[in-house]
Formats: structure tokens, sequence, C-alpha cells
């Protein structure tokens, strides 16, 4: 007997390039079956005229903060509601804590509400070692980093990540130094950019260089808050131009225009307003006492003083901008979210469902089953578990996210992440119902995804 039926569904065959209608069997946390019979299960899913797709992946995020806001699921469970059930979490080179802690606190806890994957965090470590933002690393911190991350990488990360831009002391060479922590070409490595705007080209070629001079895979993270700014097309010609010279490199982007991060971080050092075109009105903070507060340049001083972690969302870009990167041939998408307080930008619980809502339906910037490709088989991929995740197989895990295309859409907004999104009726990890018609009904179904049991 199979656990799960789902009958009558369409799911997405990226062989054929279409939505194929069967009825889909679950048994002990695998797809067992695919065909137009109806064996006999002990729960059946009526998902006539919705979309049974792999669950969605989400290759950058940010992950729990449970060394400095407790053991509970926030982001995680945001996450989930909006159909993600595997999140790649040590982006931007920031984490919380250790990948031993990490994997700890969710053994403790019984299990998480998606499956998760880290990347150890260069920056994380360098500001261990007292290192302000600015400042060059000698050699010797070189090395300390490299074994701290090592360290990580032993427990089961699946590569290392950069902030360059939060740390601008960090020297190109570096960058190529970190990546050598493991001589391993499969591991990923992933950056936040040097600079954005009008020195976003010269942050893409940096990468691109980056990527010429290592022997593992290179992310370009979040390529909205970059470029989004007048500077995507040349942008994306470039990284398309690079991507098909060299397969090992690619990129993410997130469809709102507006990015977030900490009120102390470099990004808001003198000028970059001016760089933007932008006024301290444009900055909404999401934190008490300033919480949903537009700034005031009395207010943006007064916070970032006084409130140096408090998120910042920064209405700079532009949405065209954003419609192209999301729409291009090549990249996938990601939510970059990342919550302090449970506050915070929407992109964290509204990313998927506003691709496929917004971009996909509304605008047709691109297809129902390219917009699926971005966020589950590409980025299982990405991370070598295309064999396991991102598609809807037999042998595959059942992680399946049935939503409605005709009605799918985000649901939080700037100032209230609460609202679920619209349109998601089931969603499954590990062969267990977590989500039906946006009530979670397990937070413990997703486990650590280690790179040595991919």
């Amino acid at each position: 007997m199979l656990d799960i039926l789902i009958t009558a569904g369409k799911y997405p065959d990226y062989e054929k390039n279409q939505l194929i209608e069967a009825n889909i069997g679950i048994r002990d946390g695998k797809i067992v079956y695919i065909g137009n019979e109806t064996p006999e299960a002990a729960k059946v899913i009526d998902a006539k005229n919705k979309v049974v797709s792999p669950g969605f992946i989400d290759i950058h995020m940010h992950e729990e903060n449970f060394a400095g806001e407790g053991k509970e699921y926030v982001i995680s469970k945001m996450m989930l509601r909006q159909g993600v059930t595997t999140c790649v979490g040590g982006n931007c080179g920031v984490q919380y804590q250790t990948l031993k802690e990490f994997k700890d606190t969710i053994n403790e806890l019984g299990g998480s509400p998606v499956n998760y994957a880290m990347l150890t965090g260069y920056n994380w470590y360098r500001t261990g070692l007292g290192l302000g933002h600015y400042d060059a690393a000698t050699k010797e911190q070189w090395d300390i980093i490299r074994r701290k991350m090592q360290e990580d990488l032993k427990e089961g990360a699946i590569g290392i990540s950069f902030g360059i831009e939060y740390d601008p002391g960090i020297a190109f060479d570096e960058i190529i130094y970190g990546t050598e922590a493991s001589d391993d070409p499969n591991l990923l490595v992933a950056a936040h950019y040097r600079s954005d705007c009008i020195r976003s080209i010269d942050s893409i070629r940096e990468m691109v260089d980056i990527q010429k001079h290592i022997n593992k895979k290179f992310q370009i993270s979040h390529l909205s808050s970059c470029s989004a700014m007048g500077q995507m097309k040349e942008s994306l010609d470039l990284i398309n131009k690079a991507m098909e010279e060299d397969s090992r490199l690619n990129f993410d982007t997130y469809p709102y225009n507006a990015f977030s991060t900490e009120i102390n971080s470099t990004v808001f050092d003198d000028g970059c307003l001016e760089a933007w075109g932008k006024d301290y009105k444009d900055l909404m903070l999401t934190d008490e006492p300033y919480k949903n507060v537009y700034c005031t340049e009395e207010i943006f001083r007064d916070a970032r003083m006084n409130y140096p972690k408090m998120l910042v969302v920064a209405f700079v870009m532009n949405e065209e901008e954003i419609a192209q990167a999301v729409a291009n041939p090549k990249g996938m998408v990601a939510s970059d979210g990342i919550i302090n307080h449970g506050n915070g930008h929407p992109r964290a619980a509204g990313t998927f469902p506003r691709v496929l809502g917004k971009y996909v339906r509304e605008e047709k910037r691109l297809s129902l089953i390219d917009g699926l490709r971005k966020m589950t088989l590409e980025p299982a991929k990405r991370l070598d578990l295309e064999n396991r995740k991102g598609v809807i197989k037999v042998g595959a895990d059942a992680d399946i996210t049935v939503f409605d295309p005709e009605t799918i859409i985000d649901g939080a907004t700037f100032g209230d992440l609460s609202t679920p999104p619209t349109g998601i009726h089931w969603v499954i990890v590990g062969g267990q119902t977590a989500v039906c018609e946006n009530e979670i009904l397990t937070e413990n179904a997703g486990r650590f995804i280690s790179y040595f049991e991919k």
C-alpha cells in the first residue's frame, strides 16, 4: 500500500519540456509510482487542475540564528509555506553558528521544516579574528580562517561563501586562497559581489575572473541587488557569455525591487544614496522602535548607531530589470531571505509563488515550465542532487509542492510577512504532508543534507 497517492495532477517532465498528467504514488519517503492507475493508498490527494511540482529549492537564503534568537524555526517555516522543501544557508559569507552547532540543534529539535544544506561563511570567521570591514588580513589569518572552514567542510558543508561587499578588505588573492580550503572540484563557491550600481560591472568581471582561477563551481549571488539600478542588461550579457564559456559559473536572483541587509553594513556607508540616486525616505526599517518606519537622516543615523543589527529594506532597484533577471534563460530563482526577530523582507515568505504568479502567469515573462525549472531542476543539478531532488520520477525523494497555477501568488508584503501565499495547497517533505492549505502539520520532516550523503 502507498502512503500517499496524488491523483489527476500535472507534473513537469523536463526532458519532454511539458506538463504531463499522471497519478503519483509515495511510499517510505520516495516516489514509487507514476502512471494512470490508482493503487491503494493510506491517503489520497486530489490534484485535479493543479501542478504537482518537485519541491522548490532555495539555493540562496540565510538560515535560523539559533545561537542568537533561540532554538525555534522562523524563516524555514516561511520557506515551507511557500513550497520550498530544500534550502541552502550560510550564504554571503554569513553564518550564525558553526555547522556542528547548527546540525546538533536540528537533531535536538527532531528535524527541521525543510531540508537544509549549508555553506561555510568566510566573513563570519574573518570577523571572529577581530578584523574590521576594511582591514587587510595577514597570511597567518588566512590560514586560521581556512582551518575553521575546513572544520565545517568535514561536518558536511557543501561549499564556501563570501560577502565581499560586507568586508571590502577581502582581497582577490584572499578569496582564491580561501577557496583552496579543499581541492574538491564538486564544492560550490558563492559570493556576494564587491559593489553594486555604478560599480556593478566591475564586480561581475571580478566574479567571472574568480571562476577562471578556481577549480570549483562559482555562484554569483542575488544578481537583482547588484545590477538592477541600470546595469542589468550589460551584466546579463557578461554573465551569459561567461557561462557559455564555462558551465561551472551560474547566478541566482530574486523577484523584488528592494534589497535588505543590516543597517550597520558597509552597503550603507556614506555616498550610497547618491550612487543609487535615492533618498533616506527610500529606506524602510523593520524592527522596533522603528518597525515599518521610512527613514529620515536623523532616524537613519540613530538606527545605525544604536540598532546596528536592524534589517533595512532599500527600495533602490528598477522593476523592469528585476524582470529581465528572472526571465533570463540562464540562472536560478532564490530568495536571499533573511529574518531578524521574525521581521525582514517579504522575499523570505513569498519569492517562489511571486515568480509563478507575477512573472509567469500575469506578465508572461517566462513559461511555467521554465519558471519551475529555475527553482527545482537547475538548483538540484547545481547541488548534485538531480537524481534525488528537483524532479518527479520514480526513485526521487518525495519532496513535492502541489499548487494551482491559476491562483498562486505571494501574500507577504513590505511591512507584513505574516500573510501566507495563495494557491499552494499541499507541501510534502520526505513523504510527509508538511503543509495543507497554509497550515503547517509538521515542522520536523526535513533533515540536514551532508555533502557526503548527497
